[in-house]
């Protein structure tokens, strides 16, 4: 906690703190500035992915909504076929005088048929777009999600790196934090 409120601190990021102040111009204080920059991008990187992952279900539920209206259409053009059969029959075993009439009947329904199922079968194309939009942001909430993971690894080689005074492991704190970036620009890219 400092003098202006509280802030939460992971369990090395206390210890990072105090070896930058100790000695900033050494390996805990470069630590302690690439830890602060790794944290930052996968703050953002972060906040990327539940927005891709809320585009996810969105689209995905757009894509429900535009299903069952396809299927709507699909029940009237059931019940649309379901009279032109009973006209068609009544045309054949009515008297000649109501024959006009029940064809006539029949004729309607089979026009009307064909734009209901023009529009069911443009809803089922929506919704499968839809579909596909909400795959694409699941796939790209991945990509966000991997980045951030391995940015998160690479502070804890940080911190490994700053209790052991180990260089070769504020090099793969580097390298673990450019692995992430580029997973995270790949997420940016849509890759």
């Amino acid at each position: 906690m400092s003098g202006q409120g509280f802030h939460v601190h992971g369990p090395h990021d206390h210890e990072l703190e105090h070896a930058a102040h100790a000695d900033p111009g050494g390996m805990a204080g470069q630590l302690a500035v690439v830890t602060a920059i790794l944290a930052t991008v996968g703050a953002l990187f972060s906040y990327m992915g539940g927005t891709a992952q809320a585009n996810a279900v969105l689209d995905k539920n757009t894509a429900a909504i535009k299903k069952t209206e396809a299927s709507d259409q699909w029940n009237f053009y059931q019940a649309k076929s379901s009279k032109q059969s009973l006209a068609e029959l009544a045309a054949v075993l009515a008297p000649e005088a109501r024959r006009a009439d029940y064809e006539q009947q029949a004729q309607r329904y089979k026009t009307e048929k064909e734009a209901i199922k023009a529009q069911a079968e443009a809803l089922e194309k929506e919704s499968k777009d839809w579909d596909e939009r909400s795959e694409q942001q699941l796939h790209i909430h991945h990509r966000w999600a991997q980045a951030t993971t391995v940015l998160q690894v690479a502070i804890a080689l940080a911190a490994i790196a700053l209790l052991t005074r180990r260089r070769w492991l504020e090099w793969a704190t580097i390298g673990g934090g450019v692995v992430g970036i580029a997973i995270g620009v790949a997420a940016l890219l849509h890759l």
